[in-house]
């Protein structure tokens, strides 16, 4: 009777030897929210994404979100307790708990490998805190598992203020980044694991974050305390998170540095296409190429081609029943992009903002951008590269997928009835009539009804991400602008093809001088940071961090008629219902049964 069958797992066996601890080092992993898919809040609850339609519960919880708003009874993606979209994120911490508390006792490991895994647990746990306070705000802080024999009242733990939990956060960082490696050696076997580079830039984000006007002298929570009368989230302004964050920023760079990333360019020399042509490309293949210089963490557990088929548009009549069309940009993303000329259309002195949406015929100038003679929106013509190559717009083309000469690419025509990609039934077409070029990786194709992807890793952290945060965090920090700030934006901007910020502001805004106030380039690095970023699941987040969402989300979703057949009739812009978004979305609610469990946890306000 005392045998214990083979069949049933157990602590000891989970840990018998390196095979068995390796296993138990993905279930950590395993908890990683589903970036990359509809299954995460950064793709879905946003304003830079919109979809018309639930296709066969592929995107239910995201559609009923964006519809009718969340609630306390069953929220949507519940990263608390793990439902409706959400994973399980305490769970994820008692496991990264378990593994730090045994592995000491793991057979078959050297000193070297076991310091390196707990290291990576420990930057993973971090991350577990840090998205779900990113989401909740305070939360509890879990520093071990607590035994199954303690009484109940001793389960019934507090969140903790918002400071106090980024502290934690950072400690477990700073623990686990000595035991890292710089970067990846086996790139096949190991993608996705945490090195150094990625936990230091973990790091400068969660400061970022903890600076950011949401968590630093927000009013709107001056009220908010637990039973204990302590204040969960401090509403007096300190300008020195700014000054830690900028360091932290600093140091993740020189270690990324160390580790050999680089901002990535793109250019295969066995495409004879253009240079205009090579930045079109370039947007695209900074997030597919699986390889590229540029990633500081990236997700392999996702199916790239998921992302790619709910994006893109079909581009022939065989293509019908092989790509979804179903999350696809805003107009208001379409306006967001620069003019040729590096500046915002609004503030271009040269460019007619008020008549954007009037037709024009499409120059030949234009050539390797759009179809020349089409008649398309003004606002579509004299536009910086990135837009081209983020966007598949109506009288566009689309580079790749089988065709490599950009003399002869997939022309886009987005009105009613067209087989490239207008609508032609009630669900498969994109209700903005715009697609996303940005996450599809040119050498995918299509071929007799079958997509036939070049998979990629869906990157969490990008060298030019945590440039324009060093820029945010310095530009912050000080009393005016610097060298430096605009040193690490103007790197992004001309990788790009853009000129400096100090050359294009006085030569071409209305605003010549915005870029040397401290208010001024602080719009211009938020600019930056939503063109750069731009359908990679970061804006939801950094709207948010700014206090801005209020403003921005109850901003009409618009796009383009699709039932126009004519130029004149398509290019009229039409509004599409959102549920409201007021100040308690910003901190999304509790499961209202977790706190029935546990009367010492208390809900965010307006929930």
């Amino acid at each position: 009777m005392d045998v214990i069958p083979d069949n049933i797992a157990t602590l000891d066996y989970a840990f018998k030897d390196r095979t068995s601890t390796e296993k138990y080092l993905a279930t950590c992993y395993s908890r990683l929210p589903r970036l990359g898919t509809l299954a995460e809040p950064g793709f879905i609850a946003g304003d830079d994404y919109w979809f018309h339609v639930d296709l066969n519960n592929r995107a239910q919880y995201a559609f009923d979100l964006a519809r009718y708003g969340n609630n306390k009874t069953s929220p949507y993606f519940d990263y608390w307790a793990g439902s409706k979209g959400g994973t399980p994120l305490w769970q994820a911490i008692r496991d990264c708990n378990t593994f730090i508390e045994n592995a000491s006792r793991a057979g078959g490991l050297d000193d070297f490998e076991r310091a390196r895994w707990v290291a990576e647990v420990k930057a993973l746990k971090a991350w577990y805190h840090f998205y779900l306070l990113r989401l909740y705000g305070p939360i509890p802080i879990i520093k071990d598992n607590m035994s199954i024999e303690v009484p109940s009242k001793e389960t019934f733990i507090y969140r903790e203020p918002v400071d106090k939990v980024v502290d934690y956060i950072v400690q477990l960082l700073d623990e686990a980044m000595p035991d890292l490696p710089y970067k990846i050696e086996n790139e096949v076997s190991e993608a996705g694991r945490i090195t150094k580079a990625a936990a230091a830039t973990i790091k400068a984000d969660v400061l970022v974050t903890a600076a950011s006007p949401l968590f630093n002298g927000n009013q709107d929570y001056a009220g908010f305390k637990d039973n204990r009368g302590i204040l969960l989230v401090n509403n007096v302004y300190d300008p020195k998170k700014w000054e830690r964050a900028a360091v932290a920023c600093k140091n993740a760079i020189d270690t990324c540095m160390e580790a050999g990333v680089a901002l990535y360019r793109f250019n295969n020399p066995a495409l004879n296409i253009s240079d205009s042509t090579k930045l079109v490309i370039q947007p695209g293949q900074i997030i597919a190429d699986k390889y590229n210089v540029e990633r500081i963490w990236s997700l392999s557990s996702f199916i790239s081609s998921d992302l790619e088929i709910y994006t893109m548009p079909r581009l022939a009549t065989d293509h019908e029943r092989v790509v979804y069309q179903m999350l696809v940009p805003t107009l208001k993303m379409a306006e967001m992009f620069y003019t040729r000329n590096g500046v915002p259309m609004e503030e271009d002195k040269t460019y007619d903002y008020t008549g954007r949406y009037e037709l024009q015929t499409v120059p030949a100038n234009h050539k390797f951008f759009m179809q020349t003679g089409y008649t398309t929106a003004k606002m579509h013509l004299d536009r910086e590269y990135r837009f081209y190559g983020s966007l598949g717009v109506d009288g566009g083309w689309w580079y790749g997928l089988g065709r490599f000469n950009d003399q002869q690419q997939w022309p886009l025509n987005f009105m009613l009835g067209s087989v490239t990609g207008g609508r032609v039934g009630t669900e498969r077409y994109s209700v903005t009539t715009y697609y996303v070029k940005k996450l599809s990786n040119y050498q995918s194709t299509y071929s007799a009804q079958t997509f036939v992807p070049k998979r990629f890793d869906f990157p969490i952290y990008r060298l030019a991400n945590l440039y324009l945060l060093y820029a945010e965090a310095l530009n912050e920090s000080l009393p005016a602008p610097t060298a430096e700030v605009l040193q690490y934006l103007n790197y992004v901007r001309n990788r790009a093809g853009l000129k400096n910020v100090e050359s294009s502001w006085p030569a071409f805004s209305i605003y010549p001088d915005k870029y040397t106030t401290k208010a001024g380039m602080r719009e211009i690095i938020h600019r930056e940071r939503s063109i750069e970023l731009a359908f990679e699941a970061q804006r939801f987040w950094d709207l948010r961090r700014w206090k801005v969402a209020l403003e921005y989300f109850n901003q009409p979703i618009q796009g383009w008629n699709t039932e126009g057949t004519k130029a004149q009739e398509f290019y009229q812009p039409l509004t599409y219902i959102r549920k409201q978004y007021t100040l308690k979305e910003v901190l999304w609610p509790i499961m209202q049964d977790e706190l029935l469990k546990n009367g010492n946890l208390v809900q965010n306000p307006g929930w």
